[in-house]
């Protein structure tokens, strides 16, 4: 049908702007290795929440540049199988692999989370950190998530959420990419997952980590203004206005619980 031929055309536009958009060097600038809030204390904690050991076999879904899947790998002794939609953020996370001395214990593959290119069962865990808003079909990459877990494996994510209407400026592209315009709320995702088979539903609310770090955004936003004011940084064609103003809105958003982040596991059946 036509209608769904215009709807895969604006999921890929989605997803290679996503991919693309994480891969650049400004970005790395802002939020550095670990794009989401909380840092990689929290994907410890996430960890801990799913009960990562020595030889289980986790899945990191959207995995960005690896640090995660590294640093879980390093911390706990498990496998873990990096997926990713840009080619440049597998070659980085491979290359972050074999810095740490952990390749023995990580894979890195691109793929889409839409149809999760691994065989059912094959995963003891699977996670993936500030990523599932983004995913334009969320019921079906929560199912390919169910599919590739054996029975009783565990689900942990950690992801941007609404709990009200949001501004139209908010509703742009920029947007998605900055994981606002696709995020549901709490029991939205729970639902979700829910009809994918997943139970045993634990919720943590992550917002102190949200503010911390879009105001860290905010400060670095000012060294690229005056990087850029100086010659120094090419901003590739980004709207540095545009990214201040969604960034002070963003702190009033989250301050208003409009906003937040959050911390969700679950098990198969």
């Amino acid at each position: 049908m036509v209608g769904d031929t215009r709807m895969d055309a604006a999921d890929r536009e989605i997803k290679i702007c996503c991919a693309t958009f994480y891969q650049s060097d400004l970005v790395r600038m802002l939020f550095g290795d670990v794009f989401h809030p909380g840092g990689l204390g929290l994907t410890r904690h996430l960890g801990e929440r799913i009960e990562l050991g020595s030889g289980v076999q986790v899945l990191d879904v959207a995995c960005g540049r690896g640090t995660s899947a590294v640093h879980l790998a390093e911390r706990f002794g498990c496998q873990v199988t990096g997926l990713d939609y840009g080619a440049g953020n597998v070659a980085a996370a491979e290359a972050h692999a074999a810095e740490i001395g952990v390749t023995h214990l990580t894979a890195f593959r691109r793929g889409d989370a839409e149809g999760l290119p691994f065989e059912d069962g094959a995963f003891d865990a699977v996670i993936s950190e500030c990523s599932f808003c983004t995913f334009p079909d969320k019921a079906t990459a929560a199912a390919e998530m169910a599919r590739v877990l054996r029975p009783g494996g565990r689900l942990g994510l950690t992801d941007m959420t609404v709990s009200g209407p949001l501004p139209d400026e908010i509703q742009s592209l920029l947007a998605w990419v900055a994981c606002v315009a696709g995020a549901g709320r709490p029991e939205d995702y729970v639902a979700t997952l829910r009809t994918a088979g997943f139970v045993d539903f634990v919720v943590e609310d992550q917002q102190d980590a949200l503010l911390d770090m879009v105001g860290d955004v905010r400060r670095k936003l000012l060294g690229v203004e005056l990087a850029a004011g100086l010659g120094n940084l090419n901003l590739g064609g980004l709207d540095l206005e545009e990214g201040k103003r969604l960034a002070h809105q963003a702190v009033d958003l989250i301050r208003a619980g409009t906003v937040g982040y959050t911390l969700v596991t679950a098990k198969k059946e």
